[in-house]
């Protein structure tokens, strides 16, 4: 169902651009549902009196004097479903959670409930009221009357830099080229619109502006509502964020650490357009906006744009970019073959490449992979280029997957040629042969691998028979080159192989695939498989974790089906669930599949390797790619995601015959393993112009984080089909959190000047939210027994009595962290905010009730406690002491969780190092218990499942014990700068919080 959003339904299509607009629209007036304790609602007309001290409603059976609240009686003022009456069960499906707010006022704390039209009137009624609750504190101007802001100024002065002629007016020209300046990506139609709009209105048609009408066309064209809601909410004055406004901004809002008032005063002469901001320090909307659009504030994590991972692992432990067919430009079989393919690919960090070798006319080797194509590429140019750009993008090694399809004489000039062209960075060490895994990247930092058959040791002639791989068969036939000798039955081809090609080939040997068990008795570790993408996908389906188990090893390598003849591509994460290394992309081909391999590799700094995750990583582990829930020791993570507005959208392609109008909705998808994989849409923002506001929040349960990826797609709702604007793929593992900008991209994967999407991101701990809101304690009890995360039995006794010894330090550890969560969200509840709130937000929030009142009740934070209490003195009201009792069992739950987590830590670890023990001799004891088929696998699956159990609880219990003191760290530097604590230092004493901080021991 189509629902016009935002900011796109005001009155009379009014743009809400200032606190001034917000008051005037309180000033006349509307309706807003009113919502009763008994989960009824009332439609009541609600206005601002006219000397702004007080808010009206009526009809009213109270008297006229009643039916209002003071200004200065309001402690806070809530957006959304945060008070128990919206959160009741009969009404929470009635409306949308951005379409209602609560005042929260008087001395009892009381709650004025309201549901309004749309989310536009919301964030009206919240911003005017935010506005009037703190000036009426700080001055007694009333809006919009005194000395012109900031902005004024500034645009002002902007104004009289381009009056030339110093007349007071300039061309319309003029003043559109300033205005599309000082905003890249803004339409000129938009702005002359604009221009012949406020003329009219003022009367003053013409081909001059004067200063008022600029400032005035400047202040709603380039004001964007969201942004201003934003800074109302955060600045503690007036129409601008002070350094302090801008340092609890980015420490709570957008989870910065560390950050100093030098920074934030870094930020503002960055970013503030207005020399008398960038002297007194302070940021207003425009410099606010600016910054929040820069690349300082991405959505992407800065510390993932230079390689960040471990890099010391087996070359079998990483994901590697590669490519399959790079040098087509088109398709597989009408495209053209071309050098620049390679470049490309290699730019782009793509660390393994495909070279398909043939006969070529003039008695040297070429590559070429298209039987239509009119020219091929000779090798030596292959190599030459390979050679000059190998490293260009990521100085980790390179892998050259060498299918030979050419003559014995034609491999003896490509070996010359690779070992002449490339020289030393060619790697030719023979495998160690008493090592277990493959050498790590860093180790083969700069070297070119060769990927390929070898002549079997017993073999000594100048050239031999190797058995063939499948891939290139199909373009073989197609060439007319296919082998007439094909061996009957379907057994695998022979085919002629050199010696000098056989040589330059050392960790990467291609052997053909038998099967599992044939592999893990007899395969040695610098041998490796290449499986095509359907026999891949039925390992993938039928046996995951036996191809898991598999890729902890090996290489594996996965091409393209041949049936692709068009080119298209796999999904890669189909095989990156199963841990294979290696998924063959036609980089030429953009989509989706091509998106989720841009935007997975972009994690570790580009350079082609990802490290896997943990769990498919380690020796002994239970990984179920296909698993449908959250996986044994993993934390399962929920991913709040608030897509608020989108920037210069273009048109899609070929939508000239829908002329200017444009209808987006974007879709949110991630992608992973299958339990991970969902989809959600904003509404469409209907006849919204380039810049929509959806303001829509979404909510995903993500149980393997480290495996997502999150992409944002932009589409065209339209009756024909919905067509592609723009999109924009991110791993999980990258999001920064809070109020960010999505730079978006083409189809093909290039950006898009100025389009944009601002969203807000939040990441929780299950636990810690998206259950259902509970009302009592008896509710609360009857809702969800606690789950227990259990050993399972094994078979072989002396195996599982070492496993039943975990089974009491198992639930303790699930108590802990389960009381503690259940305090967390209780006590965030009933402060007003959302299971994604930081402790720093809570603390401010019980501080700003306390600050809004003359007559407040005194409670303070005792600082000079290593748990600090909250004390009240004299009476408080009732929601207060719900708050307080909230704040006292948080406090105890964490220290008893702080006090205990070393003891219950090293009983798992224990266990878990006694089953280890087991490990070595595992297939001695089944056999002594006669262990066979069906039986044997479900003890070996038991026994990788306990010790993935026990390690993934202690991991989880030392994480919980790490932000257990960092609750305690916020309570104790948020106290301190809002006033409320007591006793404590200048700043959190480090020593204090130290000794509980060390790691607990491995």
């Amino acid at each position: 169902k189509k629902k016009t959003v935002s900011f796109s339904s005001m009155p009379n299509d009014r743009k809400i651009n200032s606190t001034a607009a917000c008051i005037s629209l309180m000033l006349e007036g509307c309706e807003l549902k009113k919502v009763r304790s008994n989960s009824r609602m009332y439609s009541r007309f609600f206005v601002l009196d006219a000397d702004m001290r007080s808010v009206r409603w009526e009809p009213s059976k109270k008297d006229s004097e009643k039916a209002k609240i003071e200004i200065k009686s309001v402690k806070e003022v809530r957006v959304g479903k945060k008070t128990p009456v919206l959160r009741s069960n009969g009404l929470s499906d009635q409306f949308p959670d951005e379409c209602a707010f609560s005042i929260i006022y008087g001395d009892n704390y009381e709650s004025l409930d309201l549901v309004a039209s749309s989310a536009d009137v919301v964030s009206a009624w919240v911003m005017g009221l935010r506005y009037l609750v703190s000036y009426g504190k700080h001055s007694p101007e009333a809006p919009g009357t005194g000395h012109p802001s900031l902005r004024t100024s500034w645009i002002s002065s902007v104004f009289d830099l381009a009056d030339l002629e110093k007349s007071g007016r300039i061309p319309v020209s003029r003043a559109v080229q300033l205005i599309k300046a000082l905003n890249p990506g803004m339409k000129t139609s938009t702005i002359e619109l604009k221009f012949k709009e406020l003329q009219k209105a003022s009367e003053r048609p013409g081909m001059e502006v004067a200063c008022d009408l600029f400032v005035e066309a400047y202040c709603e064209l380039c004001t964007r509502p969201e942004i201003f809601f934003l800074l109302v909410q955060f600045s503690s004055n007036k129409e601008y964020l002070g350094v302090k406004d801008l340092l609890m901004f980015l420490e709570v809002e957008q989870g910065m650490e560390g950050v100093t008032e030098e920074k934030c005063l870094e930020i503002v002469s960055k970013y503030e357009p207005s020399k008398e901001g960038r002297e007194k320090g302070y940021l207003a909307i425009d410099g606010f906006t600016r910054y929040l659009l820069s690349a300082d504030c991405s959505i992407f994590d800065p510390q993932h744009r230079k390689v960040c991972q471990d890099m010391a692992q087996p070359l079998s432990h990483y994901y590697i970019s590669s490519a399959h067919s790079a040098c087509l430009l088109e398709d597989n079989f009408w495209g053209r073959s071309d050098i620049s393919g390679y470049i490309s690919a290699l730019g782009l960090g793509c660390r393994s490449i495909e070279l398909v070798l043939w006969d070529g006319p003039e008695g040297e080797p070429v590559v070429y992979t298209s039987p239509s194509a009119a020219s091929c590429v000779p090798f030596r140019a292959v190599v030459g280029l390979i050679d000059q750009h190998a490293f260009t993008a990521s100085a980790y090694p390179l892998i050259l997957c060498l299918v030979v399809r050419c003559s014995a004489p034609q491999q003896r000039l490509a070996a010359q040629c690779l070992r002449k062209t490339l020289g030393e960075k060619l790697y030719l060490e023979p495998p160690n042969p008493v090592a277990s895994y493959l050498p790590s990247p860093e180790e083969l930092k700069g070297r070119i691998l060769i990927k390929g058959k070898k002549l079997p040791p017993t073999c000594e002639d100048s050239e031999g028979e190797v058995s063939d791989e499948e891939e290139g068969w199909e373009l073989a036939r197609r060439l007319g080159q296919e082998d007439r000798e094909a061996p009957e039955g379907g057994g695998l081809r022979r085919v002629r192989l050199s010696r000098e090609l056989s040589e330059l080939v050392s960790l990467c040997q291609a052997v053909p695939f038998q099967d599992f068990e044939s592999s893990r008795r007899g395969q040695r570790y610098w041998e490796m498989c290449s499986f095509s993408e359907v026999e891949a996908g039925r390992f993938a389906n039928e046996c995951p974790a036996e191809l898991v188990s598999y890729n902890k090893r090996f290489l594996s390598r996965i091409y393209p089906s041949p049936m692709r003849i068009d080119a298209s591509n796999m999904n890669p994460q189909d095989f990156w669930k199963c841990g294979c290394q290696m998924v063959a992309m036609n980089y030429q081909t953009p989509g989706l599949m091509m998106d989720l391999n841009a935007g997975w590799f972009r994690q570790n700094g580009a350079c082609g390797y990802v490290l896997r995750p943990a769990i498919m990583r380690e020796e002994v582990s239970y990984f179920s790619a296909n698993a449908k829930d959250s996986l044994p020791g993993v934390p399962a993570q929920l991913l709040h995601l608030k897509v608020i507005s989108g920037q210069n959208l273009p048109k899609p392609k070929g939508s000239g015959a829908k002329g200017e109008v444009v209808e987006p909705y974007v879709c949110a998808e991630i992608h992973g393993i299958p339990a991970d994989c969902a989809e959600h849409r904003t509404k469409t923002a209907l006849q919204s112009g380039d810049n929509p506001i959806f303001d829509e929040s979404l909510e995903f349960q993500i149980n393997l984080p480290e495996l997502a990826v999150l992409r944002f797609v932009v589409l065209d709702d339209d009756y024909i089909g919905d067509e592609f604007i723009a999109q924009y793929t991110i791993p999980f593992e990258c999001l920064q959190p809070g109020y960010r900008h999505v730079p978006l991209q083409s189809l093909a994967g290039e950006p898009l000047p100025h389009a944009t999407l601002f969203v807000h991101v939040a990441i929780t701990d299950r636990r810690g939210g998206g259950k259902g809101h509970r009302r009592g304690l008896a509710g609360r009890r009857g809702r969800r027994v606690r789950e227990y995360t259990s050993t399972k039995a094994t078979g072989i006794k002396a195996i599982d009595e070492v496993f039943r010894t975990a089974t009491q330090p198992l639930r303790e550890a699930t108590d802990l962290r389960e009381n503690v969560q259940n305090a967390l969200v209780s006590f965030k509840e009933l402060c007003g905010l959302t299971p994604a709130a930081n402790m720093k937000q809570c603390i401010l929030t019980v501080s700003t009730w306390l600050l809004h009142s003359d007559s407040a009740p005194s409670v303070t934070l005792n600082l000079a406690e290593q748990y600090p209490p909250m004390e009240a003195q004299g009476p408080i009201p009732d929601l207060l002491r719900k708050v307080l009792t909230a704040y006292e069992t948080m406090i105890q739950t964490s220290r008893t969780l702080i006090e205990s987590a070393d003891a219950v830590y090293g009983k798992l670890i224990q266990a878990q190092q006694a089953g280890m023990d087991f490990h070595k001799e595992l297939h001695r004891i089944e056999t002594k218990e006669g262990l066979r088929g069906r039986k044997l696998q479900k003890a070996l699956e038991s026994f990788a499942w306990n010790i993935t159990v026990l390690k993934g609880q202690a991991d989880l219990l030392k994480h919980a014990k790490a932000e257990a003191l960092d609750n305690l760290w916020q309570i104790h530097n948020a106290g301190q700068s809002c006033g409320i604590g007591r006793n404590g230092s200048a700043s959190p004493e480090p020593s204090r919080l130290q000794a509980p901080l060390e790691p607990i021991p491995e």
